[in-house]
């Protein structure tokens, strides 16, 4: 691997600001597409095809072929794992257009690898890569439930719904012998504190016993991301995610177990995934999912590049209309992140794909009722050294 410099790098290949993708459908038979040629037992597995700098590097750094099959003689990207110890677990934001203001991650990057990932910019906070690097390189949240209890304990603490799993997969594959996620369950049963999940993981009928005792007190709900049926194309998208059976039958124990369960086909890719809409919707509501909802394809930042990349990898015929759908949805650009549009896009596109959605929802029963979780059970844990009450 040859290293250049940030100003070299960005005179010969505009990486950034401006995006390589508008300029791969071009290359075909150049660098971009050349990724499985050379080296490719090191991308075995995983969903980037390749591992540049991220956007805060003084220098882009980026796995090149120099002539003598150098990157053949590197090793495969393998799951390296770093202890975090943060200051605060719990993540506060005021964005209008989700429906919670906390959530908790558990980890940082993730193994799924999943290419579309819109969480892969924040690995460039580390001073990594949000290609390889994100879903290789992971960071675990030690004490994260006694941060918790801390947090849950403040005098001004006010009780709202706990997200987890919307920065990154709180049940990935890390999680069976870390047990942060189990960790942070037991402090919220104990509290009476709401929980809703998103998953794309069959380990979460792990916690199916906690789960269930909460669900019956109002206090948990869990969804699954079901992104396509077709397990060829979910290796390519989501390589080391649970496979599309697997997820299904998470919804039908989890459901059946009585806690409440929804499912989310997120993300839409157009002329990926898009013909599945209701298909996914049909298999979901018969597994016992009975809320459902939506995301269409988001690419900030990095994610435009890796995406447009694993396009040219794996679809190379489609990279131009799936790239100018995108667009089309976005008013000309790869992404925009105006509040009540970065969800679900504009345009007859956007307006076609939302309303398939919605047809099918309404068809098959989803989304009859909403399940609202309750704050009023809620029991702050003591803290340490306080005083115990005498009435």
């Amino acid at each position: 691997m040859l290293s250049r410099s940030a100003s070299e790098t960005m005179e010969r290949l505009p990486i950034r600001p401006q995006s390589r993708t508008r300029n791969l459908g071009a290359q075909l038979g150049g660098a971009f597409g050349k990724t499985s040629d050379f080296g490719g037992e090191r991308w075995r597995g995983r969903g980037a095809q390749t591992n540049d700098s991220g956007r805060f590097e003084t220098e882009i750094r980026e796995d090149f072929d120099d002539g003598w099959e150098s990157l053949s003689e590197l090793e495969a990207f393998r799951t390296e794992i770093t202890i975090e110890k943060p200051k605060t677990i719990i993540t506060r934001n005021d964005s209008p257009d989700i429906s919670f203001d906390r959530s908790i991650n558990p980890y940082r990057g993730c193994e799924h690898g999943c290419v579309y990932c819109f969480a892969r910019p924040t690995h460039a906070y580390m001073g990594l890569s949000p290609g390889l690097d994100f879903e290789s390189r992971l960071f675990v949240k030690e004490g994260a439930a006694d941060l918790l209890v801390r947090e849950l304990s403040a005098a001004s603490y006010q009780p709202k719904t706990i997200a987890i799993g919307t920065n990154t997969d709180p049940y990935q594959p890390i999680e069976r012998s870390h047990r942060v996620m189990r960790s942070v369950l037991e402090v919220l049963e104990r509290t009476n504190h709401p929980v809703g999940i998103v998953t794309k993981s069959a380990l979460v009928t792990r916690d199916i016993d906690i789960l269930s005792r909460m669900a019956k007190k109002g206090l948990a709900k869990v969804a699954l991301s079901v992104t396509t049926l077709d397990r060829k194309l979910a290796r390519l998208m989501e390589p080391r995610a649970a496979t599309p059976d697997k997820r299904l039958e998470a919804i039908r124990q989890l459901s059946d177990a009585g806690i409440p369960t929804a499912v989310m086909v997120a993300p839409i890719i157009p002329a990926i995934n898009d013909p599945e809409i209701e298909a996914i919707l049909t298999r979901a509501h018969a597994m016992g999912a009975r809320e459902a909802g939506y995301v269409m394809l988001r690419l900030p930042l990095e994610v435009e590049d890796l995406f447009g990349e694993w396009l040219l990898a794996h679809f190379p015929d489609k990279f131009r209309h799936v790239m100018s759908i995108v667009r089309a949805m976005r008013g000309g650009k790869a992404y925009d992140s105006t509040w009540g549009k970065r969800m679900t896009g504009s345009g007859p596109y956007a307006w076609m794909a939302g309303r398939r959605f919605e047809v099918a929802s309404n068809k098959l029963g989803f989304n009859k009722q909403r399940t609202k979780l309750r704050t009023d059970l809620f029991t702050p844990p003591m803290r340490s050294g306080q005083q115990l009450s005498l009435f």
